[in-house]
C-alpha cells in the first residue's frame, strides 16, 4: 500500500490509495480492515520526521534522511496567478525544496470560512514538478508584525490586543498574552494541518515553519497592564530551572534580563502551543526562524527582534517550546566570520542546523558549504523566483537567470547525491567552508591524523607565485568569493570530497610521510558509488582542484 502511495508523488495520492481500495472489493471484510490497518500505520511510519543521534541530525523523508536543497520564494508568490514564475527558477536552480508561504489572511479570510484552494493548488503543481514543500506559516507574526493575519484580527485591537512599549505606545506586533488571538491563530492552523493530512498523502510537505521571526522592534517586550501583572508573577520554575536562576519574579530572578527573557518566553509558549495543536492533527515536523541580532556582541533589545529566538535566548526557546523541533536563522550578512558564528551558535547538538533564507547575491553561495560543513540539514535562498522582486540591499540587485545559477553552481553537484549526502551526514564526520572574506588558505582537521587545507585563486597547476612559472595572468571572475568545499569520512582513511573553485592539499596531523593512495571521481547510483576514472600526475600534483564542473570525489589517504 505505502509503496502505491508514494507512487502518487506525480499525481493524487489519494486517488491511487482509493484506486487500491477498490480493488479489494472480494476481500473478507476483517482482511480489508487489517489491510487498512497497516495502510494507516505505514502511512504514519512514512511520515517526515526531525531525528538525532550522537548529537547530530537528520530530516527523514520516505524513510532516509534527505537534503534541503532548497528555494524560498517571495512572499507575494503564494498566489495560483505567480507560480508559473516559481517553477523555472526552482529547476534552474537544481533545488529538491520550495519553501512557500502560506498566510492566515489567505486560507481565514472570513472568520470560520476556510479556503484552501491555493494549498491544493500548490501540492498539485510540486507532485507535478517532482519537488518538496515546506511551508511558511504567516499567522500571528510575520517579521514582527501582523500584516499577513486576516483583516478581522489586525483591524480589532480591543479583541487582538498589541504590543505596548515602555513610553506606553502601540507597537505594530500582537502581544503574546491575549488567549484571544493564540485561539484564533491556533484554529486556523489546525485547520491547515487537519486539510493536509487529508489532501497530502503523499507527504509533498517535509515540513512547516510556524509563524515568522516572531518578537518586536522598537519594544524589550509588552508593558500592557496583563503583561506586567504577569511580569511581577514568579518566573515559572521550569525555566529558573534550565537557566539556573535563582527563584523569584522574573526580575529577581533573571536581572537585566528578565525583560527580554519574559518576551521571549512568552512568545514561545504561544507558539509551542499553535504548533503542538498543528501536531495532534498533523505530526510533520516544525520549526521557527530567526531574524537575527549581532552574533559577537551585546545589544540593546530595543534595536532588534526582542523576544524572538535570537542566541542569547536560545535556551529559553527550547525550554519553553518543546514541540518546535529546530530553530533556524535567517541569514542576511554578507560578513564571513558572522556568519560562521552564526552557525556555530544555532547547529547545536539539541538544534539541527537549518538555514531556511539567506541573502540571494552571488556572496551568500559559498556559505552553502559551512552549512554542510557544520551537518546542516537544508539551505535556502531567498526570494529566487522570476515575479519581479528583489529584496536588495538584503540581497541581489535583481533576480535573473545569472542570480539563480550563483547557487544552481554548487546545488547541481548534489541533487543528484542528496539523498547519499544525508545518509552520509547523518552516518559520519563531517567539515566544510566557504570561502572566508579574507580569502586567505584555511586547514581543517581531519579528525586525529589527517588535514585538509583549502587555497582559492589558484590555476589547477603549480602555485601564483612560484618562479618556475613565470608570471601568470589572475584566476578571473575573482570579484566575489565564491568558493568552497566539504568533506566526509568514509573511513579512518577514506573520505569523499566535493566543492567549487577551490584547492584542496590533503596532509598528515602528525608529519607522517603522506601520500594520497587512491583518487576516484566518481557518482552515485542508486546508492551505491559508481567509479569513473582515477585522478593522478598532474591531476594530483598541485593539489585537488575542484572547477566549476560538478565533480565528485573519493579519496585514499596513506603514509609511507
Amino acid at each position: 500500500m505505502n509503496d502505491i502511495v508514494r507512487q502518487g508523488r506525480m499525481g493524487n495520492g489519494v486517488n491511487a490509495e482509493m484506486t487500491m481500495l477498490g480493488s479489494m472489493k472480494l476481500i473478507s471484510p476483517l482482511a480489508l480492515f487489517a489491510t487498512i490497518a497497516m495502510s494507516s500505520a505505514a502511512w504514519a511510519r512514512d511520515l517526515p520526521q526531525l531525528v538525532e543521534k550522537e548529537g547530530r541530525h537528520a530530516l527523514m523523508v520516505d524513510g532516509a534522511p534527505f537534503l534541503i536543497l532548497g528555494v524560498q520564494a517571495n512572499n507575494s508568490a503564494n498566489y495560483p496567478s505567480q507560480l508559473p514564475t516559481v517553477w523555472p527558477a526552482i529547476k534552474a536552480a537544481h533545488a529538491n525544496t520550495l519553501e512557500m508561504p502560506v498566510a492566515w489572511e489567505q486560507i481565514e479570510p472570513i472568520e470560520g470560512e476556510f479556503d484552501f484552494s491555493f494549498v491544493d493548488e500548490l501540492l498539485k503543481q510540486a507532485r507535478a514538478n517532482d519537488v518538496r514543500l515546506v511551508l511558511l506559516w504567516f499567522g500571528t507574526w510575520k517579521n514582527n508584525n501582523p500584516d499577513y493575519a486576516p483583516e478581522w484580527v489586525k483591524l480589532n485591537n480591543a479583541r487582538f490586543p498589541r504590543v505596548i512599549n515602555a513610553k506606553g505606545e502601540m507597537k505594530n506586533s500582537l502581544s503574546p498574552h491575549f488567549r484571544a488571538t493564540l485561539e484564533a491563530d491556533k484554529r486556523a492552523f489546525v485547520a491547515l494541518l487537519q486539510h493536509l493530512k487529508a489532501v497530502d498523502q503523499d507527504h509533498s510537505v517535509i515540513m512547516v515553519q510556524v509563524e515568522n521571526e516572531t518578537g518586536t522592534y522598537s519594544a524589550v517586550r509588552d508593558f500592557s497592564p496583563t503583561a506586567q501583572r504577569l511580569f511581577n508573577q514568579p518566573a515559572p520554575a521550569e525555566l529558573v530551572k534550565a537557566m539556573r536562576a535563582k527563584p523569584g519574579t522574573w526580575r529577581e530572578a533573571f536581572g537585566k534580563e528578565a525583560d527580554e527573557y519574559f518576551h521571549a518566553w512568552h512568545i514561545a509558549r504561544y507558539v509551542d502551543e499553535v504548533a503542538a495543536a498543528g501536531k495532534r492533527a498533523l505530526a510533520l515536523p516544525m520549526y521557527v526562524n530567526a531574524a537575527l541580532r549581532d552574533p559577537f556582541k551585546y545589544q540593546d533589545p530595543f534595536t532588534y527582534s526582542s523576544g524572538g529566538p535570537t542566541w542569547n535566548v536560545l535556551d529559553v526557546w527550547k525550554t519553553a517550546a518543546p514541540s518546535i523541533d529546530a530553530i533556524a536563522p535567517d541569514i542576511y550578512d554578507r560578513d564571513s566570520a558572522r556568519v560562521r558564528k552564526t552557525l556555530d551558535q544555532y547547529g547545536r547538538a539539541d538544534n539541527a542546523l537549518f538555514v531556511p533564507e539567506i541573502g540571494s547575491d552571488k556572496g551568500y553561495a559559498r556559505h552553502f558549504y559551512d552549512v554542510l560543513g557544520r551537518q546542516g540539514i537544508g539551505f535556502a535562498p531567498f526570494g529566487l523566483d522570476y515575479s519581479g522582486f528583489s529584496n536588495y540591499p538584503l540581497g541581489a540587485r535583481v533576480v535573473n537567470a545569472q542570480t539563480v545559477d550563483n547557487f544552481a553552481v554548487h546545488y547541481r553537484q548534489f541533487a543528484p547525491m542528496a539523498r547519499e549526502w544525508a545518509r552520509i551526514s547523518f552516518e559520519n564526520k563531517v567539515w566544510g567552508a566557504g570561502e572566508a572574506d579574507d580569502r586567505r588558505p584555511e586547514t581543517l582537521q581531519l579528525g586525529g591524523r589527517w588535514t585538509a587545507t583549502f587555497t582559492y585563486g589558484e590555476w589547477q597547476m603549480g602555485t601564483v607565485g612560484d618562479s618556475w612559472l613565470g608570471k601568470a595572468d589572475p584566476v578571473p571572475d575573482r570579484a566575489v568569493p565564491d568558493g568552497g568545499a566539504v568533506i566526509a569520512q568514509l573511513s579512518a582513511n577514506e573520505f569523499l570530497l566535493v566543492g567549487h573553485r577551490v584547492r584542496v592539499r590533503f596532509g598528515s596531523a602528525k608529519d607522517e610521510r603522506f601520500m594520497l593512495a587512491r583518487v576516484e571521481e566518481g557518482h552515485f547510483q542508486d546508492g551505491r558509488w559508481i567509479f569513473d576514472r582515477v585522478w593522478n600526475g598532474d591531476q594530483t600534483g598541485s593539489g585537488l582542484n575542484l572547477t566549476t564542473l560538478p565533480q565528485v570525489l573519493k579519496i585514499k589517504l596513506a603514509s609511507y
